[in-house]
């Protein structure tokens, strides 16, 4: 059972989960220091522990402080760095007490002599192993003369593992069009940055680390893993110390080089930056953090995903009512449930080059609204979606010449057009106000369903000229998308969104808390796919992953794959179709039904189950049913995580096997001839 507690005689604080603990101490210093993370301890045995007491050597660079700040022989990365009307910079922390409310501990700590204040968040969960921590601070002033403080980096944690453990990290680098590609190379010594410069989270990298001794693998070893919820600009910082101290990792909102302001009476609360500790591998990790997703991130985790049919790759710019209908008929027909209609519905909209921001029907291809196509959508029995790109605008839209001042800009310098486009600044709350009135308006004149909420560039010329502030915009932009969706949704509890930055250039829990699902990735390429939804799912859970199935030759790559390979790769996901189905022969058609009416009886399984990660293929379990998703020439597949005693049934075949037989020999896969074979297994508990 999930709970907190506290010793007074040694000032420890025990954090207890299902199946481990979380240990901090006030040290004589009045320093947060921490203790212990790793499998369960009692408040007795926590107590008893021994910590290092402040900063005293001349080599050491970390010390295992909960907020690592200057001051003292600190040599490591800080996770506050503030400085004072005077130029000082130190921190010295005088401990004023804690609350704990329930599964929940605050730490209040102030500095002896300046006006500041910091409360460290802790919460844990009955049902996860995930500790949740975030950071507020204050400025203690309440006189308008009492000087702001000028904070340089505030960082939501930092997490210390044993020196020992902190031999190898996982990540994932990335590119637009491959994002999320696995690595897991050696710790350097020092300091590694892992962040985004961007605004948003980035296709080149994703705000999570993972931290092991070098020795883990899919099923079994000690790992610790770290996640930042958040949507703007990040950096987490790794320490491996050279002299053996506890390998630290700090992490939040920003990136070097940002400054802003605390005033006077004024609190900040950082996002959320997780970690987990986990037996069970790296599987085993990715099954908590998807469990943790699931149960205590998404806003509506119990629904299924619907089968989707996305306009974008058939129509491209040339959208027009007729061929809406003409896509919307031959989709019903394959069994889907959503019809969204992508770019080129609005303003004067016929290429990336104008019309952002003019958020209105073309009244050419549109004459009457989207009133027409939404009723033959809803005739044909299935829902209606729509794409947004609400935080940008063309210089050549109606909004930009009535408003160019709501841009991000600088004074004399040129406003770099990225995709003939310029990001509209969510810091304002002007700018927020009249996104959220027209997006507003459109979902209910329309009724719609579905948003797909589109992000296609990165911040540049991040300036507000005329605020004093400017570059809180970098994290207040971010606030301002989060309030706007969170507004919508209020308003139109029925809405669904999935989010989407040109791919998956913002999958992460900020987005994820206020959107149901995530475009990944631009690439529909099923060999590439493989790659990039693995990189996914060592954190996101198969519920949250848009996947398509499209065209062959593909129309990224030209790669020319079978129809029914790429349906299966797209099957481990929210399945999609976004091909141009005025193009696909009746053979083509006639596969596609049968596979979408294949998907909808393992989708249960697959977006409610839990997934494991196989050679060449991905195990799905949810209660008696496991779903198995394979591809390569392998003619048989070793499952996992099955009781042995067990005896399971294929419900295609009636074949009978024993659990301990699929654990040891594996499940025998009777893959068709010719290119990239691949199948779907369904197995039943008897």
């Amino acid at each position: 059972m999930s709970q907190v507690s506290y010793d007074a005689s040694s000032r420890t604080y025990l954090l207890t989960t299902p199946a481990t603990s979380y240990a901090l101490r006030i040290g004589a210093d009045d320093t947060p220091q921490h203790v212990h993370w790793g499998p369960p301890l009692t408040p007795a045995q926590a107590a008893a522990l021994p910590t290092h007491d402040g900063v005293t050597s001349s080599f050491a660079s970390t010390s295992g402080e909960e907020l690592a700040v200057e001051g003292g022989a600190r040599f490591g990365v800080p996770s506050l760095l503030v400085r004072y009307a005077n130029g000082a910079r130190c921190v010295e922390w005088v401990h004023e007490g804690h609350e704990i409310e329930g599964n929940r501990l605050h730490l209040r700590l102030r500095d002896r002599h300046y006006p500041l204040a910091c409360t460290l968040h802790y919460a844990v969960h009955e049902d996860s192993d995930v500790v949740e921590r975030s950071l507020t601070v204050r400025h203690l002033g309440t006189d308008e003369a009492d000087a702001p403080i000028e904070v340089l980096r505030c960082d939501a944690a930092c997490w210390s593992v044993p020196a020992a453990s902190g031999v190898r990290l996982s990540h994932t680098v990335g590119e637009w069009a491959g994002e999320t590609q696995l690595r897991r190379t050696e710790a350097p010594y020092a300091e590694t940055v892992f962040t985004s410069r961007r605004g948003l989270s980035g296709h080149y990298g994703n705000p999570w680390v993972m931290v092991d001794a070098g020795d883990a693998d899919e099923t079994r070893g000690d790992v610790w893993s770290m996640v930042l919820a958040w949507s703007g600009s990040w950096r987490i910082t790794t320490h491996r110390d050279h002299t053996g101290g506890p390998f630290t990792i700090t992490g939040g909102a920003g990136h070097d080089g940002l400054t802003w302001r605390l005033q006077p009476g004024e609190s900040h609360k950082t996002p959320t930056f997780a970690g987990q500790f986990s037996r069970g591998g790296f599987g085993g990790t990715s099954r908590g953090w998807h469990r943790y997703v699931t149960e205590h991130v998404l806003p509506r985790p119990d629904e299924l995903r619907p089968v989707v049919y996305n306009s974008w790759e058939a129509t491209g710019w040339d959208v027009t009512l007729e061929g809406q209908r003409a896509l919307a008929e031959r989709a019903a027909t394959l069994g889907v449930e959503l019809f969204v209609v992508d770019d080129g519905w609005f303003g004067r909209r016929t290429s990336d080059r104008a019309g952002l921001g003019d958020w209105h029907p073309n009244p050419e291809r549109f004459p009457h609204g989207l009133g027409p196509l939404v009723e033959e959508v809803r005739r044909l029995g299935m829902r209606f979606g729509l794409w947004v790109e609400p935080e940008m605008t063309n210089p050549d839209s109606d909004l930009y010449r009535e408003h160019p001042d709501w841009v991000l800009h600088m004074p004399h310098r040129r406003r770099t057009e990225l995709r003939h486009q310029l990001v509209l600044n969510f810091a304002r709350s002007d700018v927020t106000e009249w996104a959220f009135t027209w997006l507003d308006q459109l979902v209910a004149t329309n009724a719609i369903d579905f948003l797909k909420w589109d992000m296609n560039r990165a911040l540049t010329e991040a300036g507000w000229p005329g605020n004093p502030d400017a570059e809180r915009l970098w994290s207040d932009h971010t606030r301002g998308v989060y309030t706007v969706i969170d507004r919508l949704r209020r308003a139109h509890p029925g809405l669904r969104i999935e989010g989407c930055s040109g791919g998956g250039g913002r999958a992460d829990l900020g987005m994820l808390a206020r959107t149901d699902q995530t475009w990944i990735s631009d690439n529909t390429d099923a060999d590439d796919r493989i790659a990039i939804q693995h990189g996914y799912s060592q954190i996101y859970p198969a519920r949250t992953m848009a996947a398509w199935v499209t065209d062959s030759p593909n129309p990224h790559t030209g790669r020319t794959t079978p129809l029914t390979y790429r349906f299966h790769v797209a099957m481990a996901g929210a399945l999609g179709i976004g091909g141009d189905l005025s193009r696909w022969t009746e053979a083509e058609l006639a596969e596609a039904r049968d596979l979408v009416a294949l998907y909808k009886q393992i989708r249960p399984v697959v977006q409610h189950g839990e997934q494991y990660r196989l050679a060449d293929a991905v195990q799905h379990r949810a209660g008696e049913k496991v779903v198995v998703i394979a591809w390569g020439r392998s003619r048989s597949l070793r499952l996992a995580d099955l009781s042995p005693s067990a005896v399971y049934v294929d419900e295609d075949t009636g074949t009978e096997y024993d659990a301990a037989t699929l654990l040891t020999h594996g499940l025998p896969l009777h893959l068709p001839k010719g290119d990239r074979p691949s199948t779907v297994v369904r197995l039943t508990r008897r």
